[in-house]
Order: C-alpha cells, then structure tokens, then sequence
C-alpha cells in the first residue's frame, strides 16, 4: 500500500516537472508578432540603441506648444447634441503647415453626400478657423478622397489623389495643384495611375520626393525621385523587400524614417534608413601615376595601372523600435 502510494507521488511530480519542460519549450520557439503593441515612451534610450535627430510626431489636429501642450483645437468635427444628420459631423486628417507656416493645409470630408465620404484639400490659415477655409481640389465619389498633402516652397501642394481605373481597381497617383478650384480641373498627374503610388514626403531641400509605390501588387516599396518643383525625375527603388509606410526625411537630410513590420503579420515599427544608402559618396578618384625623374623619356610611357574597383557597403534599414504597434496610415511629422 505504502509502496503503491510513494509510485503515486513518484509519477504526479514527474508530470508536473516535463509539463513545466514541455511549456517553457515551445514558449521559447512561439512568435512574438501577435503580442499587444507596447507604448513608445521609454523614459530614455537603451544604451545601444540608435538615436534619431530632432523630434517625430504623430498627433490629431491640435496647435500644441513647445513641450507638447494644447494650445488650441483647429476643428471641432463633433455633430449638435441628438442630430441625425450624417452630413453634420466632418473628419480631418494629414494637416500640414506651410513654409512660411502661415496656412494650414489638411483633407476635409467637405462637401459629402449622405455616407459618401471624399476627402478633398483644403486650406485655412492658421489663426483662422474652419470657415475661412478654401477648397483646392475635386476628390472623386466612394474613392477615399484626396488625401496627405504636401505644401510647396513655390506655391501649391504635392498630394495623393484616388481613383478607380479602366480595370475598377482604386489606385493611387501623385498630383500637382497650384491654385485653388473649387470647380473644374485642379492640377495634373505626376505618376501613372497604373503605378499605384502615393504618401508624398519631400526632402528638406525641396530637391527629392519619396513615396510608396504598388504598382497594384501585394508589395509596397519605397522609390525616390528628383524634384525640380514642376515635375519628377526618374522613380528609384530603394526599398523592396519591406511593407514599407509613411517614409519622412530627417530634418537634417540624413536619412529617412519610415513604417514596416518586423514580419508579415506583425505590427509596424519604425524604421531609419541613413543617407548612404540611396545618395552614396562618390567614388574616390583613380590616381594618376607620377612621372619618373632623370631627365626626357624616349621610350613608351607604361600605361597607368587601373585602381581595382571599390565596392560601397551596404548600408541596411535601421529598426528603431521593437513592438510599439504604430499605425501603417498615420503620417509621421519630423521637427529638428
């Protein structure tokens, strides 16, 4: 009996020591990609962690102060208390400030029609309020609307503008207006429809346009193109193998943060991809083989032997964050 008893007890403590074996080994070999997205505000960095310049944002429509504090609220999309007006309550996303931070420009559910929702680009000034503001472009209906504008030194707004094509696939194209149109044409196409691109960010020096492009496939690559303010340049592909979101240029031109999951089913992190990785140095030169002293030569010079060519490093997006959980449609708005 004692001895069917010690057995008894024998076989409980080796179930529960290989069922704690058995857990802490598959949870070792499990995915972190579904675990809850942390809160990016770690009081400071990690001593090995990579530090960016200035200060990136990604906030709601509010004039905030130095250190962060509401100073004033630009729109109040809130219907009257019990209205069943659909058309009474307004949405505003991607507000961008001027150069010369005199005007605010953001897409505005304005006018819309019962549940169909077009954004379209709208302008106010800063100190103003919402009805002083200007409509710049005709969005198309149950398309999204036009959506992240980007202000131009010279005067009128880079932004992505949504449509269906010949196919009724809705895509994405970049387009220029220079004035305002509450009626008519508003601008021209700076991409082709059947590329898919859009989310605009132009570099501090008004010289480069990064952008997101599809070209209407399960990808979205990070591609860049000179800017001469009326027109792109060729489109390159600097980034292939990334979900890539919402790229922005550091302030100081050395680099550009974007939006990319870690997997394919994990939450979207922020990642830096420094300068040299899309605008390299240039090449050092090839020397030149000096001349040998003691007087005139008859004979044939030797030819130059030719320096072996140098290969660049490759330079690889940094990953800033580890599972903060940042959302792929929020623009981010980078301040030295």
């Amino acid at each position: 009996m004692i001895a069917r008893f010690f057995l008894g007890l024998g076989l409980c403590v080796l179930m529960l020591v290989s069922s704690f074996g058995t857990y802490m080994y598959l949870g070792g070999r499990q995915s972190k990609s579904a675990l809850p997205a942390e809160k990016p505000t770690v009081a400071a960095p990690r001593p090995t962690a990579f530090r960016l310049p200035g200060t990136l944002y990604l906030s709601d429509v509010f004039v905030l102060g130095r250190f962060g504090q509401v100073l004033r609220q630009i729109t109040n999309n809130a219907a009257p208390g019990r209205s069943n007006d659909t058309t009474a309550m307004h949405w505003s996303f991607y507000p961008r400030l001027s150069p010369d931070g005199g005007t605010l420009w953001m897409s505005y559910d304005e006018p819309k029609f019962g549940y169909d929702v077009p954004f379209s680009i709208w302008a106010m000034p800063i100190g103003g309020t919402i009805r002083q503001a200007r409509l710049w472009t005709n969005s198309h209906d149950y398309t999204g609307g036009d959506m992240q504008p980007i202000p131009l030194p010279v005067g009128g707004i880079m932004y992505t503008k949504y449509n269906y094509d010949p196919n009724d696939n809705l895509t994405g194209q970049l387009w220029l207006t220079t004035r305002a149109t509450p009626a008519g044409n508003e601008g021209r196409p700076l991409t082709p429809q059947s590329d898919d691109c859009s989310e605009p960010s132009l570099s501090p020096d008004g010289g480069q346009v990064a952008m997101i492009c599809t070209y209407q496939k399960q990808i979205a690559q990070l591609e860049i193109a000179s800017w001469n303010g009326s027109s792109l340049g060729p489109r390159r592909a600097i980034i292939t193998d990334q979900l890539v979101a919402q790229p922005a240029w550091a302030p100081d031109g050395s680099g550009i943060a974007y939006l990319a999951p870690t997997a394919a089913t994990g939450p979207f992190q922020l990642w830096f991809l420094p300068k040299n990785a899309y605008n390299p140095p240039p090449p050092s030169p090839t020397p030149v083989p000096t001349p040998t002293p003691g007087g005139p030569y008859k004979g044939t010079l030797p030819s130059p032997t030719p320096a072996p060519p140098v290969t660049p490093p490759v330079i690889k997006p940094i990953q800033i964050t580890m599972n903060a959980g940042f959302d792929a449609t929020s623009p981010l708005a980078w301040a030295g």
